[in-house]
Protein backbone atom coordinates (compact mmCIF):
# COMPACT_ATOMS: atom_id res chain seq x y z
CA UNK A 1 0.00 0.00 0.00
CA UNK A 2 1.64 3.30 -0.89
CA UNK A 3 2.56 5.77 1.96
CA UNK A 4 0.81 9.28 1.99
CA UNK A 5 2.19 11.87 -0.04
CA UNK A 6 3.91 14.62 2.35
CA UNK A 7 3.35 18.00 1.09
CA UNK A 8 5.85 20.53 1.33
CA UNK A 9 5.40 23.86 2.41
CA UNK A 10 5.71 25.72 -1.08
CA UNK A 11 2.40 23.58 -1.78
CA UNK A 12 0.85 24.08 1.10
CA UNK A 13 0.47 27.76 0.90
CA UNK A 14 -0.87 27.64 -2.51
CA UNK A 15 -3.57 28.50 -4.13
CA UNK A 16 -5.42 25.31 -5.44
CA UNK A 17 -5.34 25.41 -8.97
CA UNK A 18 -8.76 24.38 -9.99
CA UNK A 19 -9.98 27.08 -7.57
CA UNK A 20 -8.58 30.04 -8.75
CA UNK A 21 -10.56 31.46 -11.71
CA UNK A 22 -13.43 31.02 -9.25
CA UNK A 23 -11.92 33.20 -6.40
CA UNK A 24 -10.39 35.92 -9.22
CA UNK A 25 -13.69 36.50 -10.60
CA UNK A 26 -15.30 36.71 -6.82
CA UNK A 27 -17.12 40.65 -6.11
CA UNK A 28 -15.15 42.36 -3.81
CA UNK A 29 -17.68 43.59 -1.96
CA UNK A 30 -19.53 42.01 1.31
CA UNK A 31 -21.45 39.13 1.76
CA UNK A 32 -21.49 35.33 2.61
CA UNK A 33 -18.97 32.38 1.04
CA UNK A 34 -19.79 28.68 1.53
CA UNK A 35 -17.36 25.92 0.16
CA UNK A 36 -18.04 22.71 -0.85
CA UNK A 37 -16.19 19.16 -0.85
CA UNK A 38 -17.27 16.30 -2.73
CA UNK A 39 -21.06 15.79 -3.45
CA UNK A 40 -21.83 19.25 -2.79
CA UNK A 41 -21.54 18.40 0.70
CA UNK A 42 -21.14 22.07 2.64
CA UNK A 43 -17.43 22.49 4.44
CA UNK A 44 -17.41 25.54 5.75
CA UNK A 45 -19.39 28.89 5.75
CA UNK A 46 -17.82 32.50 5.98
CA UNK A 47 -18.91 36.43 5.84
CA UNK A 48 -16.65 39.15 4.94
CA UNK A 49 -16.83 42.60 4.25
CA UNK A 50 -14.69 41.63 0.90
CA UNK A 51 -15.38 38.15 -0.26
CA UNK A 52 -12.41 38.47 -2.77
CA UNK A 53 -10.01 39.43 -0.39
CA UNK A 54 -10.92 36.84 2.66
CA UNK A 55 -11.38 34.15 0.16
CA UNK A 56 -7.69 34.84 -0.89
CA UNK A 57 -6.64 35.13 2.34
CA UNK A 58 -7.85 31.69 3.24
CA UNK A 59 -4.16 30.54 3.39
CA UNK A 60 -2.92 31.70 6.58
CA UNK A 61 -2.64 28.24 8.61
CA UNK A 62 -2.60 25.10 7.68
CA UNK A 63 -5.73 24.25 8.69
CA UNK A 64 -7.19 26.54 5.88
CA UNK A 65 -5.02 25.33 3.69
CA UNK A 66 -6.13 21.53 4.10
CA UNK A 67 -9.76 22.84 4.21
CA UNK A 68 -9.60 24.67 0.61
CA UNK A 69 -7.62 21.44 -0.60
CA UNK A 70 -10.90 19.32 0.12
CA UNK A 71 -12.61 22.31 -1.41
CA UNK A 72 -14.19 21.46 -4.78
CA UNK A 73 -16.49 24.40 -5.41
CA UNK A 74 -17.36 28.17 -4.11
CA UNK A 75 -20.68 29.77 -3.86
CA UNK A 76 -20.93 33.55 -2.58
CA UNK A 77 -24.00 35.47 -1.62
CA UNK A 78 -23.36 39.11 -2.12
CA UNK A 79 -25.51 41.06 0.80
CA UNK A 80 -25.88 45.05 1.39
CA UNK A 81 -23.86 45.25 3.99
CA UNK A 82 -21.79 43.65 7.21
CA UNK A 83 -25.07 43.17 9.03
CA UNK A 84 -26.86 41.25 6.36
CA UNK A 85 -23.55 39.01 6.17
CA UNK A 86 -23.59 38.30 9.26
CA UNK A 87 -27.63 37.69 9.72
CA UNK A 88 -27.61 35.20 6.42
CA UNK A 89 -24.05 33.79 7.73
CA UNK A 90 -25.73 32.78 11.12
CA UNK A 91 -29.15 31.54 9.34
CA UNK A 92 -27.25 29.12 6.62
CA UNK A 93 -24.67 27.80 8.84
CA UNK A 94 -27.93 26.81 11.35
CA UNK A 95 -30.02 25.06 7.60
CA UNK A 96 -26.74 23.81 6.19
CA UNK A 97 -24.66 22.51 9.27
CA UNK A 98 -21.48 22.65 7.61
CA UNK A 99 -18.76 20.33 8.41
CA UNK A 100 -16.35 22.84 9.75
CA UNK A 101 -18.30 25.45 11.67
CA UNK A 102 -18.57 24.81 15.14
CA UNK A 103 -19.97 28.04 16.84
CA UNK A 104 -23.35 28.49 15.02
CA UNK A 105 -24.24 25.31 13.87
CA UNK A 106 -27.53 24.95 16.26
CA UNK A 107 -29.52 27.44 17.90
CA UNK A 108 -27.68 27.84 21.11
CA UNK A 109 -29.75 27.16 24.45
CA UNK A 110 -28.31 30.01 26.76
CA UNK A 111 -29.25 30.71 30.14
CA UNK A 112 -29.67 33.94 31.73
CA UNK A 113 -30.45 35.56 35.08
CA UNK A 114 -33.59 37.19 35.91
CA UNK A 115 -35.18 39.03 39.21
CA UNK A 116 -37.80 37.40 41.17
CA UNK A 117 -39.34 38.08 44.11
CA UNK A 118 -37.92 35.03 45.81
CA UNK A 119 -34.29 36.78 44.51
CA UNK A 120 -33.00 35.08 41.24
CA UNK A 121 -34.51 32.71 38.45
CA UNK A 122 -32.10 31.31 35.76
CA UNK A 123 -33.88 31.28 32.67
CA UNK A 124 -33.57 29.10 29.67
CA UNK A 125 -33.06 32.34 26.65
CA UNK A 126 -35.46 30.16 24.24
CA UNK A 127 -37.96 30.51 26.68
CA UNK A 128 -38.34 33.82 28.47
CA UNK A 129 -40.39 36.43 27.43
CA UNK A 130 -38.97 38.89 24.72
CA UNK A 131 -39.51 41.85 27.65
CA UNK A 132 -38.45 40.59 30.92
CA UNK A 133 -35.18 41.98 32.09
CA UNK A 134 -32.24 39.77 31.69
CA UNK A 135 -28.87 39.68 33.24
CA UNK A 136 -26.13 37.34 31.49
CA UNK A 137 -25.96 35.02 28.43
CA UNK A 138 -24.54 31.95 29.61
CA UNK A 139 -23.72 28.48 28.08
CA UNK A 140 -25.32 26.85 30.98
CA UNK A 141 -27.29 27.17 34.47
CA UNK A 142 -24.49 25.85 35.82
CA UNK A 143 -22.27 28.28 33.92
CA UNK A 144 -24.77 30.59 35.21
CA UNK A 145 -24.80 29.27 38.90
CA UNK A 146 -20.92 29.66 39.15
CA UNK A 147 -20.36 32.72 38.18
CA UNK A 148 -23.19 34.40 40.53
CA UNK A 149 -22.13 32.84 42.95
CA UNK A 150 -18.80 34.66 42.40
CA UNK A 151 -20.61 38.17 41.69
CA UNK A 152 -22.20 37.20 45.06
CA UNK A 153 -19.10 36.77 47.12
CA UNK A 154 -17.34 39.89 45.28
CA UNK A 155 -20.58 42.12 46.82
CA UNK A 156 -21.37 40.14 49.82
CA UNK A 157 -24.13 39.16 48.76
CA UNK A 158 -26.20 36.11 50.57
CA UNK A 159 -26.36 33.01 48.42
CA UNK A 160 -29.75 31.55 50.74
CA UNK A 161 -31.34 35.30 49.45
CA UNK A 162 -30.87 34.28 46.17
CA UNK A 163 -32.30 31.36 46.13
CA UNK A 164 -29.06 29.12 45.71
CA UNK A 165 -28.92 27.84 49.21
CA UNK A 166 -31.53 26.31 51.46
CA UNK A 167 -32.00 29.35 54.46
CA UNK A 168 -30.71 27.51 58.23
CA UNK A 169 -32.47 29.97 60.14
CA UNK A 170 -28.94 31.00 61.12
CA UNK A 171 -25.82 33.02 59.93
CA UNK A 172 -25.06 31.45 56.43
CA UNK A 173 -21.29 29.81 55.80
CA UNK A 174 -20.24 33.06 54.05
CA UNK A 175 -20.98 35.01 56.62
CA UNK A 176 -19.01 33.06 58.88
CA UNK A 177 -15.77 33.54 56.55
CA UNK A 178 -16.26 37.38 55.63
CA UNK A 179 -18.18 36.81 51.95
CA UNK A 180 -21.43 37.69 53.27
CA UNK A 181 -22.42 40.85 54.88
CA UNK A 182 -24.92 39.71 57.04
CA UNK A 183 -28.73 39.67 55.21
CA UNK A 184 -29.35 36.05 55.83
CA UNK A 185 -28.81 37.35 60.05
CA UNK A 186 -30.79 40.76 59.76
CA UNK A 187 -27.58 42.97 59.31
CA UNK A 188 -29.62 44.91 56.23
CA UNK A 189 -32.72 44.49 55.16
CA UNK A 190 -34.05 42.48 52.09
CA UNK A 191 -34.57 45.80 50.25
CA UNK A 192 -31.17 46.72 50.99
CA UNK A 193 -29.93 43.70 49.51
CA UNK A 194 -32.03 43.35 46.50
CA UNK A 195 -30.98 46.68 45.65
CA UNK A 196 -27.51 45.73 45.75
CA UNK A 197 -27.93 43.14 43.48
CA UNK A 198 -29.57 45.00 41.20
CA UNK A 199 -26.51 46.93 41.35
CA UNK A 200 -24.19 44.39 41.35
CA UNK A 201 -25.72 42.57 37.84
CA UNK A 202 -26.22 45.65 35.63
CA UNK A 203 -23.10 45.34 33.59
CA UNK A 204 -24.30 41.66 32.92
CA UNK A 205 -27.72 43.40 31.88
CA UNK A 206 -29.02 41.66 28.55
CA UNK A 207 -30.21 45.51 26.55
CA UNK A 208 -33.81 46.01 26.43
CA UNK A 209 -35.50 46.38 23.29
CA UNK A 210 -35.54 50.26 22.97
CA UNK A 211 -38.07 50.90 19.83
CA UNK A 212 -41.96 50.66 20.37
CA UNK A 213 -42.21 47.98 17.31
CA UNK A 214 -40.52 46.53 14.56
CA UNK A 215 -37.88 48.39 12.91
CA UNK A 216 -35.61 48.15 9.77
CA UNK A 217 -31.80 48.42 9.44
CA UNK A 218 -30.98 49.92 6.24
CA UNK A 219 -27.69 49.25 3.81
CA UNK A 220 -26.57 49.89 0.71
CA UNK A 221 -23.53 48.50 -1.34
CA UNK A 222 -23.64 49.33 -5.14
CA UNK A 223 -26.52 48.88 -6.78
CA UNK A 224 -27.85 46.29 -3.73
CA UNK A 225 -30.23 47.26 -1.08
CA UNK A 226 -31.71 45.80 1.93
CA UNK A 227 -33.89 46.33 4.69
CA UNK A 228 -33.57 44.42 7.71
CA UNK A 229 -36.33 43.63 9.63
CA UNK A 230 -35.92 43.68 13.11
CA UNK A 231 -38.16 43.03 16.67
CA UNK A 232 -37.92 42.29 19.91
CA UNK A 233 -34.29 41.37 19.17
CA UNK A 234 -35.71 39.10 16.18
CA UNK A 235 -34.48 39.31 13.02
CA UNK A 236 -37.68 38.97 10.44
CA UNK A 237 -36.09 38.38 7.37
CA UNK A 238 -34.48 41.09 4.76
CA UNK A 239 -36.24 42.75 2.29
CA UNK A 240 -35.39 44.73 -1.51
CA UNK A 241 -37.22 47.69 -0.65
CA UNK A 242 -39.13 49.53 2.30
CA UNK A 243 -42.34 48.87 0.90
CA UNK A 244 -41.61 44.87 1.07
CA UNK A 245 -40.54 45.58 4.38
CA UNK A 246 -43.55 47.51 5.84
CA UNK A 247 -45.90 44.64 4.52
CA UNK A 248 -43.93 41.98 6.29
CA UNK A 249 -44.86 39.94 9.15
CA UNK A 250 -43.30 42.24 11.94
CA UNK A 251 -44.79 40.26 15.72
CA UNK A 252 -41.87 38.47 16.88
CA UNK A 253 -42.03 34.99 18.93
CA UNK A 254 -42.09 35.27 22.98
CA UNK A 255 -39.05 33.95 22.82
CA UNK A 256 -35.57 35.74 23.32
CA UNK A 257 -33.29 35.39 20.35
CA UNK A 258 -29.55 35.23 21.80
CA UNK A 259 -27.91 34.89 18.07
CA UNK A 260 -29.53 37.58 16.66
CA UNK A 261 -29.33 39.99 19.80
CA UNK A 262 -24.98 39.28 19.58
CA UNK A 263 -25.11 40.73 16.29
CA UNK A 264 -27.40 43.30 16.45
CA UNK A 265 -26.95 44.56 19.76
CA UNK A 266 -24.29 47.20 18.65
CA UNK A 267 -25.54 48.22 15.50
CA UNK A 268 -28.81 49.24 16.99
CA UNK A 269 -27.69 50.44 20.48
CA UNK A 270 -24.81 52.51 18.86
CA UNK A 271 -26.21 52.58 15.61
CA UNK A 272 -23.88 52.20 12.46
CA UNK A 273 -26.67 51.55 9.45
CA UNK A 274 -29.31 53.71 9.47
CA UNK A 275 -33.08 52.75 11.22
CA UNK A 276 -36.14 53.22 10.43
CA UNK A 277 -39.45 52.81 12.69
CA UNK A 278 -42.10 50.88 11.21
CA UNK A 279 -44.52 51.54 13.38
CA UNK A 280 -46.85 48.57 15.00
Amino acid sequence: MPRPRSIAPAELYEYPAHLRDTVSAMPGGPGVYLLFGAAGAPLYIGKSVNLRARLLSHLRTPEEARLLRQTRSIEVRPTAGEVGALLLESRLIKELQPLYNKRLRKSRRLSSIALCEEGIDIVDTTAAAATRPLYGLFRSRRAATESLCELADEHGLCLALLGLERPSGRACFRHQIGKCRGACVGHESPGEHRQRLSEALANWKVEHWPHPAAIALYERHDELEAFHVINQWHYLGSFPSLAAAREAPSRPPASFDADSYRILVRPIMAPTVPIIELGS
